[in-house]
């Protein structure tokens, strides 16, 4: 023991040792202290935190060993924390799924890309229909203007959509999403291919039947094989595979849409289907560098010029873009936390109130042992701390529940949306159970803390 401890002496930083069974207390000439704790010793700096230290651990020790004798209460005590938990992990995992799903929704939109369409984004309450269902409508000649005379633009390509049905040889889709795009589309949005190659200018000036499908079109019509080259029929038409989009993955409403979508060629899709009455989207990709304020400011003159608007007139287009949506799915998401929070706090509240009545009943139970205790020497820090840790004890046994039951929870949520239950979701659980033990368990810290060591000796 002597050289153990005199190898101890010559460290410089606090060391956990395994060094004998007894529970003695040793102090050497370098002013530190060595307490064992099941069988392990730990060498405290003598300074002043040093009894606090020594008081939290007896505090904790005495704490799990009340909790362990009644497991069945403290359970029982904390179904209003187990229920508050799995509110708040369920309703962060939901609201940072919501999230995620909207990111990957508007991902393919693209930071730096402008749209000039006929409609607004953004229709809130008291939205004025009627004056943008007579608007004109948008032509794939816009895109021309701006690629002819706008400065602030690297392409801009024009984008028309319809819904139509599929069919291959031996399975069906009965609507998806057809979309007639020009061969430049590539230079405005981003396109991965899986295999195959994208639509070229042969193809789009010469009105071809090829098709790029999703990777979801892909697996459902061509279950066996490699779908390039393969016919399909989109409405009744016979189309050539040519490429294979790569798979998007999930959004807020299930697989991304351009995981169910095809692209024809513009001219093609205007053959069959034609573009006179419907909404052409032109979309631009705006230079490197370029504030999109300033972009939107050129292309607006440009547009108004192709448009022949007078100075007087107002614009008949609108310039949408991905920081519009964002600013509009603000307020929902905001909506789904303040509810969330709200119903959390309630379920809070009334598990804070059960520990708090509890710890009442435990330090009723345990007054004589406070009188024995404050006899022999105990501050009232010390049975202040004893309570309160217990409190805290209690709080995290529901927090440790509910954790574990939010994860299948999780599970069962990240089948509708993109979601999990991140490292931060936990820590904040626990930061909460340990925020209500406080709380909630201070007060009948401090009755235990203030009783009177006589009267408390006397109690039967």
């Amino acid at each position: 023991m002597q050289s153990s401890l005199r190898s101890l002496r010559r460290l410089k930083v606090p060391l956990i040792c395994r060094l004998a069974e007894d529970f003695n207390l040793y102090r050497d000439e370098r002013n530190t202290h060595l307490v064992r704790t099941y069988g392990y010793y730990l060498t405290i700096p003598d300074t002043s935190v040093r009894k606090f230290f020594f008081e939290f651990i007896e505090s904790m020790l005495i704490a799990v060993r009340a909790v362990w004798s009644n497991k069945m209460r403290a359970v029982l005590t904390t179904l209003g924390i187990i229920i508050g938990i799995v509110s708040v992990t369920g309703m962060a995992t939901v609201v940072n799924g919501i999230e995620q799903g909207f990111e990957n929704d508007i991902s393919s939109l693209g930071t730096d890309v402008i749209y000039i369409e006929k409609w607004p984004w953004t229709r809130g309450p008291g939205f004025k229909w009627w004056e943008y269902i007579n608007r004109p409508n948008i032509t794939e000649d816009v895109a021309e203007v701006l690629n002819e005379h706008s400065r602030s633009i690297q392409a801009a390509t024009a984008v028309v959509s319809t819904a139509r049905s599929l069919k291959s040889q031996t399975e069906s889709i009965s609507s998806t999403r057809v979309m007639g795009v020009q061969s430049n589309y590539g230079d405005v949005q981003v396109v991965d291919l899986e295999d195959g190659y994208f639509l070229s200018p042969f193809d789009d000036q010469g009105a071809r039947n090829v098709a790029v499908i999703g990777a979801s079109i892909a697996d459902e019509l061509f279950p066996f094989g490699n779908p390039i080259g393969k016919e399909m029929k989109i409405g009744g038409n016979k189309f050539r595979v040519i490429a294979v989009m790569t798979r998007q993955g999930q959004g807020s409403e299930g697989s991304s849409s351009e995981d169910w979508a095809v692209q024809i060629p513009f001219n093609t899709f205007k053959k069959y289907y034609g573009t006179r009455y419907r909404d052409v989207s032109v979309r631009a990709k705006v230079l490197n560098g370029l504030a999109m304020a300033d972009a939107k400011d050129e292309m607006r003159g440009v547009v108004r010029i192709a448009r022949r608007l007078t100075v007087d007139q107002e614009d008949n287009f609108e310039i949408n873009e991905q920081a519009t949506l964002r600013a509009s799915i603000e307020p929902i998401k905001n909506a789904i936390f303040g509810i969330g929070i709200g119903l959390t706090a309630l379920a809070l509240l009334v598990g804070g109130i059960g520990v708090m009545n509890i710890m009442f009943v435990t330090v009723k139970e345990r007054t004589r042992e406070i009188g024995v205790r404050k006899a022999v020497g105990a501050r009232r820090i010390t049975i202040l701390m004893q309570f309160l840790v217990e409190a805290i004890v209690i709080c995290m046994v529901g927090g440790l529940i509910g954790v574990g039951l939010a994860f299948p929870l999780s599970m069962l949520i990240a089948a509708v949306l993109p979601a999990s239950l991140g490292m931060g979701t936990v820590v904040m659980a626990f930061s909460i159970c340990v925020g209500i033990g406080t709380v909630f368990g201070l007060a009948p810290a401090w009755t235990a803390a203030k009783a009177p060591p006589i009267e408390a000796l006397r109690y039967e």
